[in-house]
């Protein structure tokens, strides 16, 4: 069996971009590392959902644990930096926010993580992560560095697939979904071409893991939001699969596992 870390900007991104494939790699027996770049700190949230004296970043704590215990991650670590905030804010230039970050330093707390766990799989984001936000563009920059530092086998970029995301909103109506993005929305910050994509795993029979992770988050992902609102056969076809782009993989690969390859 191999070990796969996945390396994410805030608690809610791992079960949206990833966590059927930590649930399938989970039931398959191969040990799941969730590693979280910041708390969430900054994050939305409604009035009255948190407690007298509770932070925000304590919720997301204990939301990310739920998560993961959902999904069967084996470990969850964070590399203690702070959230920064949607592009363009002053949180961006905080002390101690992930944006401002030293890539170096940063990569190195995660490639200690990576050797402790002779990590055999690391997951990041794509070069715009996934739809321009700072943190997410730094997980791609960090985590590429550190699994050139830990010399991890296989590094996957987690994406979008463009043009999967732009046919479904077109067909929004015909799935009962009334307050779907406007397709015109859906520009070149957000996901990559699907001829791009070399790794497309079928998280189906994963779904209510997923779902169930998601849900967890309640803070920032309510039961009636556009996520957990859809009906089930839109669900499926939004979330049945998640992309992934192998780094390095020669012109043409398409494969359907993180562990193809592996001894």
């Amino acid at each position: 069996m191999a070990t796969l870390v996945s390396f994410h900007a805030h608690p809610d991104d791992e079960a949206i971009a990833t966590g059927g494939t930590l649930a399938k790699a989970a039931a398959a027996g191969h040990r799941v590392v969730l590693v979280s770049a910041t708390r969430g700190e900054h994050g939305e949230v409604d009035v009255g959902v948190l407690g007298d004296g509770e932070e925000l970043w304590q919720r997301r704590v204990r939301e990310l644990e739920q998560a993961a215990a959902i999904l069967g991650v084996q470990r969850l670590a964070f590399l203690g930096y702070v959230d920064s905030g949607m592009m363009g804010t002053p949180e961006n230039d905080a002390a101690g926010s992930f944006w401002s970050a030293d890539v170096e330093e940063a990569a190195r707390r995660l490639a200690a993580i990576l050797a402790d766990e002779r990590a055999d799989v690391l997951t990041v984001y794509d070069h715009h992560g996934n739809y321009g936000h700072p943190d997410h563009i730094q997980v791609h920059r960090v985590g590429v560095r550190a699994g050139e530092l830990a010399g991890t086998a296989k590094v996957y970029e987690a994406t979008i697939d463009r043009d999967h995301l732009r046919e479904l909103m077109a067909r929004a109506e015909e799935f009962g979904v009334d307050d779907a993005p406007d397709v015109e929305g859906v520009d070149e910050t957000m996901g990559m071409p699907g001829d791009d994509i070399t790794t497309r795993v079928d998280v189906r029979p994963y779904l209510d893991a997923k779902r169930r992770a998601m849900a967890a988050h309640a803070s920032q992902i309510s039961e009636t939001s556009f996520f957990l609102a859809m009906p089930a056969e839109a669900f499926e076809l939004t979330w049945g699969t998640e992309w992934f782009i192998l780094r390095g993989a020669p012109p043409g690969t398409r494969e359907d596992d993180l562990f193809r390859g592996l001894a």
